[in-house]
């Protein structure tokens, strides 16, 4: 197995950026969601509503782009403002036609649901079987797609294993990534599809790929090698098969 994508997204529910490498710490692709679009009600722009996230129309048209000391937000004409400059705020409110500022992230991680998200070749083809068509991966925001033979959903059995790639990083797969109307929506060169939702919702429990934590910060590159350590291997210390 090797990995053959990274991405990051510098500003939550925007477009990202994708890497050759990437830096890993124990809260995950450094400099990965770290600020987020967040309107009067204290909510972060998502592609959905919930408690936490407001649906906001229009996120896709902006790319986030990393920068120091803070991300860069791209608009659609082309204009880039640093992520905490005042006018770029207002750019940005005009655009979505709502009041928004962006934000970096405090006590609450801005994550959905985990530090690391990965997805797999395998669980890519599989979809495809299912749609008759294939599916684009950028589709899922996911950080990590791990080439993996056949047509399947692999990672699933990686849960609480160690995940080794290449020399450094070693990560713990914990629970399924559940899904939401985003992976339905245009973005990059992808068009709006309008039933992979429903798909996943009725062949695979509305899940698609898996998030992890960190165990052992690095570097991870393309075409690292991807190694799962022995199911008894607590501390992902231990040999790989």
């Amino acid at each position: 197995m090797k990995l053959v994508e990274i991405r990051r997204y510098p500003i939550k529910s925007l477009l990202g950026e994708q890497l050759t490498t990437a830096d890993v710490d124990r809260r995950g692709l450094v400099g990965d969601r770290s600020w987020a679009v967040r309107d009067a009600d204290g909510k972060l722009g998502s592609g959905k509503n919930t408690r936490r996230f407001h649906r906001m129309p229009g996120l896709f048209t902006l790319r986030g782009h990393a920068g120091e000391p803070v991300p860069v937000v791209e608009l659609p004409d082309g204009r880039r403002f640093a992520a905490d400059e005042p006018a770029g705020h207002d750019a940005v409110s005009d655009l979505l036609a709502r009041r928004v500022t962006i934000e970096r992230e405090a006590e609450v991680m801005h994550h959905d649901e985990g530090p690391v998200s990965l997805i797999s070749t395998a669980a890519l083809s599989r979809l495809h079987d299912l749609l008759g068509e294939p599916v684009e991966p950028v589709r899922f925001r996911a950080n990590l797609l791990v080439d993996v033979a056949g047509s399947d959903f692999p990672e699933e059995r990686w849960l609480g294993r160690a995940v080794r790639i290449g020399a450094e990083v070693v990560l713990r797969p914990r629970r399924r990534l559940t899904r939401c109307a985003m992976v339905d929506l245009a973005q990059e060169d992808a068009p709006e599809h309008g039933h992979l939702l429903k798909t996943l919702a009725e062949h695979h429990d509305m899940t698609f790929g898996v998030w992890a934590t960190v165990e052992r910060p690095g570097r991870v590159a393309l075409q690292d090698v991807v190694t799962l350590a022995p199911r008894d291997d607590a501390a992902g210390g231990g040999r790989t098969p």
